[in-house]
Protein backbone atom coordinates (compact mmCIF):
# COMPACT_ATOMS: atom_id res chain seq x y z
CA UNK A 1 0.00 0.00 0.00
CA UNK A 2 1.11 3.83 -0.35
CA UNK A 3 1.18 5.34 2.65
CA UNK A 4 0.06 9.23 3.17
CA UNK A 5 0.97 11.35 5.98
CA UNK A 6 -0.37 14.18 7.64
CA UNK A 7 -0.46 15.86 10.83
CA UNK A 8 -3.40 17.25 12.91
CA UNK A 9 -3.93 19.30 16.07
CA UNK A 10 -6.64 17.68 18.53
CA UNK A 11 -8.03 19.84 21.48
CA UNK A 12 -7.30 17.80 24.41
CA UNK A 13 -8.20 18.90 28.58
CA UNK A 14 -4.62 19.48 28.69
CA UNK A 15 -3.93 21.53 25.83
CA UNK A 16 -3.40 21.12 21.98
CA UNK A 17 -1.83 17.58 20.83
CA UNK A 18 -0.34 17.48 17.33
CA UNK A 19 -1.18 13.74 15.77
CA UNK A 20 0.55 12.07 13.63
CA UNK A 21 -1.44 9.95 10.85
CA UNK A 22 0.07 7.90 8.48
CA UNK A 23 -2.42 5.90 6.35
CA UNK A 24 -3.70 4.14 3.23
CA UNK A 25 -3.73 6.40 0.24
CA UNK A 26 -6.85 4.97 -1.52
CA UNK A 27 -9.33 6.22 0.92
CA UNK A 28 -11.10 3.40 2.01
CA UNK A 29 -11.71 2.38 5.73
CA UNK A 30 -9.21 0.57 7.90
CA UNK A 31 -9.14 -0.05 11.94
CA UNK A 32 -7.30 2.55 13.71
CA UNK A 33 -4.12 2.12 15.50
CA UNK A 34 -3.17 4.47 18.88
CA UNK A 35 0.84 4.37 18.25
CA UNK A 36 2.97 5.65 21.39
CA UNK A 37 6.47 6.12 20.76
CA UNK A 38 9.22 6.46 23.17
CA UNK A 39 10.19 9.74 25.87
CA UNK A 40 11.78 11.12 22.36
CA UNK A 41 8.08 11.56 20.63
CA UNK A 42 8.14 10.86 16.76
CA UNK A 43 11.25 10.40 15.60
CA UNK A 44 12.76 9.20 12.42
CA UNK A 45 12.28 5.93 14.00
CA UNK A 46 9.10 6.05 15.18
CA UNK A 47 7.69 7.30 12.17
CA UNK A 48 8.91 4.46 9.92
CA UNK A 49 7.39 2.12 12.48
CA UNK A 50 4.20 3.50 12.10
CA UNK A 51 4.23 3.83 8.18
CA UNK A 52 4.95 -0.21 8.23
CA UNK A 53 2.48 -0.60 10.38
CA UNK A 54 -0.13 1.26 8.38
CA UNK A 55 1.28 -0.43 5.35
CA UNK A 56 -0.51 -3.57 5.95
CA UNK A 57 -4.39 -1.80 6.16
CA UNK A 58 -4.25 0.71 9.48
CA UNK A 59 -5.06 3.80 10.02
CA UNK A 60 -1.84 5.00 12.64
CA UNK A 61 -2.00 7.88 15.16
CA UNK A 62 0.76 8.73 16.39
CA UNK A 63 0.20 11.68 19.41
CA UNK A 64 3.06 13.94 20.47
CA UNK A 65 2.84 12.01 24.29
CA UNK A 66 4.30 15.53 25.85
CA UNK A 67 2.07 18.19 24.15
CA UNK A 68 1.64 19.84 27.17
CA UNK A 69 5.50 20.41 27.82
CA UNK A 70 6.48 21.22 24.51
CA UNK A 71 6.23 23.63 21.49
CA UNK A 72 4.22 21.99 18.97
CA UNK A 73 6.50 19.48 16.59
CA UNK A 74 8.73 19.18 19.25
CA UNK A 75 11.22 15.79 18.81
CA UNK A 76 14.18 14.82 20.96
CA UNK A 77 17.54 13.63 19.85
CA UNK A 78 18.72 10.36 20.78
CA UNK A 79 21.64 11.68 22.53
CA UNK A 80 22.05 12.84 26.70
CA UNK A 81 20.37 15.60 26.62
CA UNK A 82 17.29 14.52 24.83
CA UNK A 83 17.00 11.79 26.95
CA UNK A 84 17.14 14.04 30.27
CA UNK A 85 14.37 16.29 28.44
CA UNK A 86 12.28 13.24 28.01
CA UNK A 87 12.74 11.39 31.69
CA UNK A 88 12.17 14.96 32.60
CA UNK A 89 8.52 15.06 30.85
CA UNK A 90 7.82 11.58 31.79
CA UNK A 91 8.16 12.54 35.33
CA UNK A 92 6.07 16.06 34.95
CA UNK A 93 2.78 14.57 33.47
CA UNK A 94 0.54 12.39 35.42
CA UNK A 95 -0.89 9.35 34.20
CA UNK A 96 -4.33 10.63 34.39
CA UNK A 97 -3.32 13.20 31.31
CA UNK A 98 -2.69 10.16 29.34
CA UNK A 99 -6.53 8.71 29.60
CA UNK A 100 -8.10 12.18 28.35
CA UNK A 101 -5.29 12.25 25.36
CA UNK A 102 -6.74 8.30 24.57
CA UNK A 103 -10.45 9.79 24.55
CA UNK A 104 -9.65 12.51 22.32
CA UNK A 105 -7.84 10.66 19.68
CA UNK A 106 -11.21 8.10 19.83
CA UNK A 107 -13.61 10.60 19.51
CA UNK A 108 -11.12 12.61 16.54
CA UNK A 109 -11.21 9.43 14.77
CA UNK A 110 -14.62 8.09 15.21
CA UNK A 111 -15.49 11.45 13.22
CA UNK A 112 -13.69 11.04 10.23
CA UNK A 113 -14.48 8.96 7.24
CA UNK A 114 -11.31 6.75 6.94
CA UNK A 115 -12.22 4.93 10.27
CA UNK A 116 -14.26 1.58 10.50
CA UNK A 117 -15.15 1.95 14.14
CA UNK A 118 -12.27 -0.82 15.38
CA UNK A 119 -8.98 0.44 17.36
CA UNK A 120 -6.33 -1.24 18.99
CA UNK A 121 -3.09 0.46 20.58
CA UNK A 122 0.64 -0.39 20.06
CA UNK A 123 3.68 1.19 21.38
CA UNK A 124 7.61 1.22 22.24
CA UNK A 125 9.26 2.07 25.99
CA UNK A 126 6.90 4.25 27.94
CA UNK A 127 4.85 3.99 24.18
CA UNK A 128 4.48 0.32 25.77
CA UNK A 129 3.24 1.59 28.94
CA UNK A 130 0.76 4.48 27.23
CA UNK A 131 -0.40 1.54 24.94
CA UNK A 132 -1.44 -0.60 28.01
CA UNK A 133 -3.22 2.48 29.55
CA UNK A 134 -4.86 2.64 26.20
CA UNK A 135 -6.48 -0.42 26.74
CA UNK A 136 -8.63 0.92 29.21
CA UNK A 137 -10.41 2.67 27.10
CA UNK A 138 -13.40 0.39 25.72
CA UNK A 139 -13.17 0.70 22.24
CA UNK A 140 -9.29 -0.66 22.01
CA UNK A 141 -9.88 -4.35 21.17
CA UNK A 142 -5.81 -5.15 20.61
CA UNK A 143 -2.96 -4.39 22.08
CA UNK A 144 0.79 -4.33 21.72
CA UNK A 145 3.13 -3.41 24.18
CA UNK A 146 7.06 -3.80 23.18
CA UNK A 147 9.29 -3.20 26.57
CA UNK A 148 6.89 -1.10 28.60
CA UNK A 149 8.31 0.71 31.70
CA UNK A 150 7.11 1.46 34.49
CA UNK A 151 4.47 -0.81 34.52
CA UNK A 152 6.10 -2.39 37.31
CA UNK A 153 6.59 0.67 39.28
CA UNK A 154 5.57 3.71 40.78
CA UNK A 155 7.08 5.98 39.10
CA UNK A 156 4.86 7.78 36.50
CA UNK A 157 3.11 10.21 38.75
CA UNK A 158 -0.20 8.86 39.51
CA UNK A 159 -3.58 9.25 42.03
CA UNK A 160 -4.04 6.80 44.36
CA UNK A 161 -5.68 3.95 42.98
CA UNK A 162 -4.76 4.97 39.48
CA UNK A 163 -1.89 3.20 38.72
CA UNK A 164 -1.84 1.39 35.41
CA UNK A 165 -1.66 -2.57 37.03
CA UNK A 166 -4.75 -1.64 39.44
CA UNK A 167 -7.00 -0.69 36.92
CA UNK A 168 -6.41 -4.00 34.96
CA UNK A 169 -10.50 -4.88 35.30
CA UNK A 170 -10.96 -2.29 32.72
CA UNK A 171 -9.22 -3.80 29.79
CA UNK A 172 -11.02 -6.03 28.04
CA UNK A 173 -9.50 -6.37 24.55
CA UNK A 174 -6.50 -9.24 24.12
CA UNK A 175 -2.73 -7.56 24.89
CA UNK A 176 0.51 -8.68 23.60
CA UNK A 177 3.42 -8.12 25.98
CA UNK A 178 7.04 -8.32 24.31
CA UNK A 179 10.07 -7.90 26.13
CA UNK A 180 13.63 -7.84 25.97
CA UNK A 181 15.04 -10.11 28.85
CA UNK A 182 18.85 -8.01 28.61
CA UNK A 183 16.31 -4.97 29.45
CA UNK A 184 18.04 -3.33 32.28
CA UNK A 185 14.86 -0.98 32.67
CA UNK A 186 12.74 -3.74 33.67
CA UNK A 187 14.15 -6.84 35.08
CA UNK A 188 13.08 -10.23 35.32
CA UNK A 189 11.57 -9.29 38.74
CA UNK A 190 9.83 -6.69 36.99
CA UNK A 191 8.56 -8.71 34.49
CA UNK A 192 7.43 -11.30 36.71
CA UNK A 193 5.37 -8.78 38.40
CA UNK A 194 3.56 -7.84 35.45
CA UNK A 195 2.51 -11.33 34.22
CA UNK A 196 1.40 -12.29 37.75
CA UNK A 197 -0.11 -9.37 37.37
CA UNK A 198 -2.05 -10.64 34.16
CA UNK A 199 -2.46 -14.25 35.06
CA UNK A 200 -4.46 -12.81 38.71
CA UNK A 201 -6.80 -10.42 36.68
CA UNK A 202 -7.39 -13.38 33.98
CA UNK A 203 -6.56 -11.15 30.89
CA UNK A 204 -6.46 -12.43 27.37
CA UNK A 205 -3.08 -12.10 26.79
CA UNK A 206 0.49 -13.71 25.13
CA UNK A 207 3.56 -13.07 26.53
CA UNK A 208 6.90 -12.86 24.56
CA UNK A 209 10.22 -12.16 25.81
CA UNK A 210 13.06 -12.80 23.76
CA UNK A 211 17.01 -12.57 24.16
CA UNK A 212 17.50 -8.36 23.46
CA UNK A 213 18.37 -5.15 24.76
CA UNK A 214 15.88 -2.42 25.18
CA UNK A 215 15.27 -0.23 22.60
CA UNK A 216 15.58 -3.60 20.04
CA UNK A 217 13.03 -2.48 17.76
CA UNK A 218 14.63 0.97 16.85
CA UNK A 219 16.06 0.80 13.51
CA UNK A 220 18.73 3.10 14.82
CA UNK A 221 22.40 2.90 17.56
CA UNK A 222 23.80 -0.35 18.56
CA UNK A 223 20.90 -2.11 20.10
CA UNK A 224 18.70 -2.39 16.99
CA UNK A 225 18.05 -6.19 16.33
CA UNK A 226 16.29 -6.55 12.78
CA UNK A 227 15.53 -9.94 13.29
CA UNK A 228 14.07 -9.78 16.16
CA UNK A 229 12.13 -6.43 15.30
CA UNK A 230 11.43 -8.29 12.30
CA UNK A 231 9.52 -10.83 14.85
CA UNK A 232 7.72 -8.49 16.88
CA UNK A 233 5.76 -6.56 13.97
CA UNK A 234 4.72 -9.59 12.80
CA UNK A 235 3.17 -10.93 15.90
CA UNK A 236 1.46 -6.79 15.86
CA UNK A 237 0.09 -7.22 12.78
CA UNK A 238 -0.62 -10.93 13.39
CA UNK A 239 -2.94 -9.68 16.69
CA UNK A 240 -4.36 -6.83 14.77
CA UNK A 241 -5.28 -9.07 11.86
CA UNK A 242 -7.12 -11.73 14.54
CA UNK A 243 -9.37 -8.55 16.63
CA UNK A 244 -9.86 -5.82 14.47
CA UNK A 245 -11.03 -7.35 11.32
CA UNK A 246 -14.53 -7.57 10.80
Amino acid sequence: MIIHSTSHDLATPTGVMRTYLHQPSDGRQYPTILFYSEIFQQTGPIERAARLIAGYGYNVLVPEVFHELNPIGTVLAYDDAGRDKGNADKMAKSIEGYDSDNAALIAWAKTQPWNNGLFGAMGFCIGGHLAFRAALQPEIKATACFYATDLHTHVIPNQAGQHSMDRLAEISGELLMIWGKQDPHIPAAGRARVYQGLVAADKTFTWHEFNGPHAFMRDEGERYDPQLAGLGNQLALDLFSRRLRA
